[in-house]
């Protein structure tokens, strides 16, 4: 033994199909029940809560209880990160219907990646800020200019607050379908944040797919021109 962690335990977790899409699922961002993942999974919910119990274990998810219901979330933006590389290196799904055309098409066009935006709108979203000057690419991060530290301003974001929490502020993010980076770390989240509350985009039930509304259509031409 060369006292390296045991990755293998981990390819295993991975390497099961029913584990695999609950996961996938939880990049989201968000707390879903033991049911919703199980029905996700196209597995008994006994069987679900067998694979939450190994995933659990090796702190790949966290479990809330709230009254007697459950709900799992994934343990960390880490986590996020390392399930999202998988991804960009994976080959892509077989088509076998129409409804999975269109959930595949959705989820390439706008998505949430844990918790900041990806897919196409991300990528897109990201280079009208490069090429307009509001952000710089240096070394795998994303800088604020001058000038974007005053677009953000008068978007609504507190950069100064958002630059405090512990965790990277403007991490390129490779995405897996567009092949290009997107925003990501604390001022990709908050920017995601932002949308939500703002109606600009809203979640597609059962599906990190994201929904861009009239509302923000409009304010994407206005403050990103796309």
């Amino acid at each position: 033994m060369n006292g390296n962690p045991n990755i293998t335990e981990m390819a295993s977790l991975l390497a099961d199909p029913s584990r695999a899409e609950i996961l996938t699922c939880l990049l989201d961002g968000r707390f879903h029940t033991a049911s919703e993942l199980a029905s996700i999974a196209k597995v008994k919910p006994q069987t679900a809560s067998f694979h939450l119990a190994k995933l659990s274990k090796i702190h790949l998810i966290k479990m809330e209880k709230h009254g007697r219901f459950h709900y799992y979330q994934l343990a960390n933006q880490e986590v996020a990160q390392m399930l999202e590389s998988f991804l960009v290196i994976s080959p892509p799904a077989e088509i076998k219907s129409l409804k999975q055309d269109s959930q595949t098409r959705a989820l390439r066009k706008a998505r949430t990646c844990y918790d900041h935006i990806a897919g196409n709108l991300g990528v897109r979203l990201t280079e009208s800020m490069v090429h307009s000057g509001i952000l710089s690419k240096e070394q795998g991060q994303f800088e604020v200019t001058e000038k974007g530290e005053q677009f953000f301003g008068d978007l609504g974001l507190d950069l100064p607050s958002i630059r405090k929490k512990r965790r990277s502020f403007s991490r390129c993010c490779l995405d897996w379908s567009e092949r290009q980076h997107h925003l990501a770390g604390s001022l990709g989240s908050a920017l995601a944040t932002h949308f939500f509350e703002k109606q600009w985009i809203t979640h597609i039930p059962y599906t990190r797919a994201v929904s861009i509304t009239s509302t923000g259509r409009f304010y994407f031409k206005k403050y990103f021109n796309i």
